[in-house]
C-alpha cells in the first residue's frame, strides 16, 4: 500500500494574489495544513472546499454514528 502523498501548492500571480491549493488532505485536515499559511498571507478572498473535504466529513459522521 503506498502512503498518500500531502502537497501544498501555492501560487502568486504578477499581480500579487495568492492562491492555496491542498493535495492528498483529507476533511479538515487541509484546513488545518494551511492555516499557518493562509495568516501569514494575509484576509482570505475566497474559500473553495474541494470533495475530499466532505467525503471525510461524512466518513467521520459515519463512524460517530457507529459508536
Amino acid at each position: 500500500m503506498n502512503p498518500i502523498t500531502k502537497t501544498i501548492e501555492i501560487t502568486v500571480t504578477a499581480k500579487g494574489e495568492t492562491k492555496v491549493e491542498t493535495k492528498g488532505f483529507a476533511g479538515s485536515d487541509c484546513q488545518a495544513a494551511t492555516r499557518n499559511l493562509e495568516l501569514a498571507l494575509g484576509a482570505r478572498q475566497t474559500e473553495s472546499l474541494k470533495s475530499e473535504f466532505y467525503q471525510q466529513a461524512r466518513s467521520e459522521l459515519e463512524q460517530n454514528a457507529k459508536q
